[in-house]
């Protein structure tokens, strides 16, 4: 516990002197561990702040405690590990997970920007517009953790909050970007806090007249059949997951749920899912900053099929074929970066197995 001679007031001074230092740096994140100085990720790569003096387990726990409420530094202490969405005093937002190694307290702060970028600020591909436009169904945004899934999702939903007016409903751990109403009517639901879990979320918005919900994760098969029988009733329900292949999370979500429950979910798939998104950042070739890559699957009448008969692996060539229709395939979503002289060739080449379908891409673009 905190040593009563001194100030809270100076640990949570010191906490926001850590988060003031992460938005000069332009970081997405800040890593806090005992033994060494504070570590900012800085377009992807992490740099040891070595110029600040290395942290010591007893002032991690004293500003954990200075930042905390009563109860969620119990339940830090009681679970070992907390997330939480977090204000700085200027109303900065930033996301928060404490946890312990080692037997001692550590960090992971992530930067939430305040304004909501639009898409072509964020360099996404236009046909991404186009979601916007849904009224139903399932869409999975999917990428490793810190890939900007996140980013890219609230940028959705507030352009469907300037657009559209409707009910939103966001079910979050923790609450990382606020929305507030602009033509849209817009709920945030934070588990833990506001309701006890996502499915418990999903299956009470049934009650709240959603028209577009978010969940900030699918992470357990309680949750991922809720969501798809919500699409499957007519609302638009965005979900992540962490994965990078736009079609192997399709046979990767159906394969979570028990063999019995497979080919049923392989149908509800077939007609609720609307669109696959997946992203990865990569560092530009100036190294001032990182583009998104989005390999993107469309679902038409044919790839509703493939999913119905178990047939995904064949959806990789409507994607290749299928571009007016707003599929894009990893390879040439890494040919237009280098086309563009976003990334460089020889990046491009190791951030794909198909070599030969890139050069092919590529080529056709220089056309």
């Amino acid at each position: 516990m905190m040593d009563k001679a001194l100030n809270i007031e100076e640990y949570k001074a010191e906490f926001e002197a850590l988060l003031a230092l992460m938005l000069t740096q332009n970081a997405s994140d800040l890593h806090c561990s005992a033994g060494v100085s504070p570590v900012l990720r800085i377009h992807g790569e992490l740099i040891e702040q070595t110029v600040l003096s290395s942290l010591n387990k007893e002032s991690l726990a004293c500003m954990a405690e200075a930042v905390l409420s009563a109860d969620q530094y119990q339940h830090l202490m009681s679970q070992r590990s907390f997330d939480l969405g977090y204000s700085n005093k200027n109303g900065d937002r930033f996301r928060l997970n404490f946890y312990f190694e080692r037997g001692c307290l550590a960090f992971a702060i992530r930067s939430l920007h305040n304004s909501f970028a639009t898409f072509e600020q964020l360099r996404l591909p236009s046909q991404l517009e186009s979601i916007v436009d849904l009224k139903d169904g399932l869409v999975l945004v999917t990428g490793t953790t810190g890939s900007g899934k996140s980013t890219t999702l609230a940028s959705i939903i507030n352009k469907i909050n300037e657009t559209r007016a409707c009910h939103i409903l966001t079910i979050e751990d923790p609450i990382e970007f606020i929305h507030t109403n602009n033509r849209a009517v817009v709920h945030q639901r934070e588990v833990g806090d506001d309701v006890l879990t996502f499915a418990d979320a999903i299956r009470s918005a049934m009650r709240e007249d959603p028209d577009v919900m978010l969940l900030g994760e699918m992470r357990d098969l309680e949750t991922m059949h809720a969501a798809i029988t919500a699409a499957e009733t007519g609302h638009l329900v965005f979900a992540t997951l962490h994965t990078n292949d736009a079609v192997g999370v399709i046979d990767r979500l159906i394969g979570m749920f028990p063999g019995d429950l497979q080919n049923t979910v392989r149908q509800q798939l077939s007609m609720s899912l609307r669109a696959v998104v997946t992203q990865t950042l990569v560092r530009t070739v100036d190294d001032v900053g990182r583009v998104p890559i989005n390999e993107i699957v469309m679902v038409n009448s044919a790839v509703s099929n493939l999913i119905r008969e178990h047939s995904s692996s064949q959806i990789r060539s409507v994607m290749e074929t299928g571009r007016a229709q707003g599929n894009q395939t990893l390879e040439f979503a890494l040919a237009q970066r280098v086309k563009d002289k976003l990334i460089t060739r020889d990046k491009a080449l190791q951030l794909t197995t198909r070599k030969e379908q890139f050069e092919n891409a590529l080529r056709v673009l220089n056309r």
